[in-house]
């Protein structure tokens, strides 16, 4: 599709070099009269465009709408339309990567939780150090706010570690009635069972060989993995964890959230405990009334 803006072009091409009227060369491109001699009203933002192109650079895995949302609230009084315009003229676009090919399989939707601090999800991520060191992320979610109150980096992350970070987590936000895991080795060992068993959290073990039953944390690991861990080379260990913190604050309190009706998980968490959330997770449906689960059942009582 060839925009206007390159017709217009064409038709001064046509008249300058073949000598062309106006009407013969607009004919010949398919562009009316009017529309070439149309000129823009739309009044010039001073700086607008510059600044598109300075968050695109500093956050190149953001798209046009997360670059929207961020200039909204650096209280830019634009609409979603003139960003894209503006977007694409600059020449910006997010390269999407290749998804891994699911086959066909029965989907069903996962049970939601009802609260912040009712469920979370636990998993880890690999990545190394740019001398080839390999190094482990512990990555935690709550399921409802999407809040990642900790990352845990280091070499290696046993499970006796684990349980000190969920302590650790217990002195600043309370525990969760239930946590999500895979099968792990560091979840199944005996040390995270008997911490579960003492402080009275269920531990949800999925299916073997099915990652999207612990959804939540999936979708947030491929966040962190797209947004920090590619488009950063660490250099020490030091380094790796200082980078990633920072990045896991700016998740938690700069990076808006679709599911969260475009908030932060964290003013979504604050908005929840004011009792003035604007949207459940989950858009429309979450709205609809489910039966509970026997953890959110044990919450009511």
């Amino acid at each position: 599709m060839v925009s206007p803006q390159v017709k217009r072009q064409a038709v001064d091409v046509l008249r300058e070099e073949r000598g062309l009227g106006i009407t013969r060369a607009c004919g010949l491109v398919g562009i009316s009269r009017s529309l070439y001699g149309y000129r823009s009203c739309r009044p010039v933002i001073a700086g607008l465009q510059e600044r598109i192109a300075e968050l695109a650079a500093i956050k190149r895995r953001y798209g046009y709408r997360r670059i929207y949302l961020r200039l909204r609230r650096e209280g830019w009084q634009v609409n979603r339309k003139r960003i894209y315009r503006l977007y694409r003229e600059a020449g910006l676009a997010v390269r999407r990567r290749k998804r891994k090919r699911i086959g066909p399989f029965e989907r069903k939707p996962l049970p939601r939780p009802t609260a912040v601090n009712l469920s979370w999800s636990m998993d880890f991520v690999s990545d190394g150090l740019c001398g080839g060191r390999k190094i482990r992320c512990l990555t935690i979610v709550d399921d409802y706010s999407r809040e990642c109150p900790s990352i845990e980096v280091d070499t290696s992350i046993t499970g006796r570690r684990v349980a000190a970070v969920l302590d650790r987590l217990a002195d600043v936000r309370g525990l969760p009635l239930s946590i999500t895991v895979d099968h792990g080795p560091e979840f199944e060992g005996q040390v995270l069972d008997e911490w579960a068993y003492q402080h009275g959290v269920h531990l949800n073990f999925i299916r073997p060989g099915k990652p999207v039953e612990n959804a939540y944390i999936e979708s947030f690991n491929g966040r962190f993995r797209d947004e920090c861990l590619n488009e950063h080379w660490f250099l020490t260990m030091a380094h790796a964890r200082r980078v990633i913190e920072s990045w896991r604050i700016e998740y938690n309190t700069e990076r808006p959230h679709s599911s969260l009706g475009d908030l932060t998980p964290e003013e979504f968490a604050a908005a929840e405990g004011s009792g003035t959330s604007p949207r459940p997770p989950g858009g429309e449906t979450a709205r609809r009334v489910k039966p509970l689960t026997e953890i959110e059942e044990k919450a009511k009582t």
